[in-house]
């Protein structure tokens, strides 16, 4: 499975005057706690739209199961990752878009009272709102519409993708905000996301670094225990496990895209001994390294 580097902090989408882009992630063969969605984090929006095999999303240090069928709403900023929770075929769909795409209703009262405060964080939409009320799930077909729009690209299209997600933020709040709706992340949370972003993204760029835990936990000022109990609490994974998750990406994306030997990339991914990190690559990813190529 190929991840689209794109999906970081600082995501680019296609047009700049119509921020919004649908990825859709695949893999074929999953394997149970396999990383399909990378740890990552913008400024946009995001709506998991989950289309075949079982997963487990983190977001902002909650775990939301997902099958076929489900919808996760991504606050925008927060920290967010995927792993598989069974051995078979995975595909999910993830809808990123920034508010600047409803611009134009910027002085429309109604917009201004219902959608904006969805949008803009100060009354998101729950991450499950079929949660906290069922019937909304109807209102999903919308986003299928939308698809189905992107992908015809019939003249218009992009006016037509903005009505049917707007229409969903509309019926979205309308029928949540009677209800008392799921308390956000506490402030602590909020604060540690932000702390660690940086941590995260040097792991995720300097693979064959050899940072220790308590190494890692002097950069976000924590002792060894207080680190690694928040670690585990924001990715859904241990520190030890999430490099070498990294790690494991990595070495599969060098020997899929390069023609570089397994013991050249176990060392380019910090792994010196061959012989460990083909136990650690079968490990993560269900296949030993020789056998990816074919």
């Amino acid at each position: 499975m190929t991840y689209p580097r794109e999906l970081r902090e600082n995501t680019r989408l296609e047009e700049k005057t119509f921020p919004f882009y649908p990825f859709v992630n695949s893999s074929p063969d999953g394997k149970a706690g396999q990383t399909i969605l990378y740890l990552h984090w913008h400024e946009h929006l995001e709506i998991i739209m989950m289309r075949q095999g079982h997963a487990v999303f983190h977001i902002d240090s909650v775990p939301y199961e997902a099958s076929e069928g489900d919808v996760l709403f991504v606050p925008a900023g927060s920290l967010h990752v995927g792993y598989c929770r069974h051995d078979g075929p995975t595909q999910f769909v993830s809808v990123v878009f920034n508010a600047a795409l409803f611009g134009d209703r910027a002085h429309d009262p109604l917009h201004v009272q219902f959608v904006a405060p969805c949008l803009e964080g100060k009354r998101p939409i729950p991450v499950r709102p079929d949660a906290v009320l069922s019937p909304v799930r109807a209102h999903y077909a919308l986003l299928d519409e939308a698809l189905q729009e992107f992908r015809d690209k019939k003249p218009a299209y992009q006016l037509v993708i903005k009505s049917k997600l707007h229409l969903l933020f509309t019926l979205l709040a309308r029928e949540l905000q009677p209800l008392r709706t799921p308390p956000g992340p506490k402030e602590g949370q909020a604060f540690n996301r932000e702390l660690f972003k940086p941590l995260i993204q040097h792991i995720e760029t300097h693979f064959a670094e050899k940072l220790t835990v308590a190494e890692a936990a002097k950069r976000v000022n924590m002792n060894p225990y207080h680190f690694c109990k928040t670690f585990k609490k924001l990715t859904g994974r241990t520190f030890v496990e999430f490099v070498n998750a990294c790690r494991a990406n990595e070495a599969e994306r060098l020997l899929l895209e390069t023609d570089k030997s397994v013991t050249e990339i176990a060392g380019l991914v910090g792994c010196d001994n061959p012989n460990y990190f083909a136990r650690l690559f079968k490990q993560y990813k269900g296949v030993a390294p020789t056998k990816l190529r074919g």
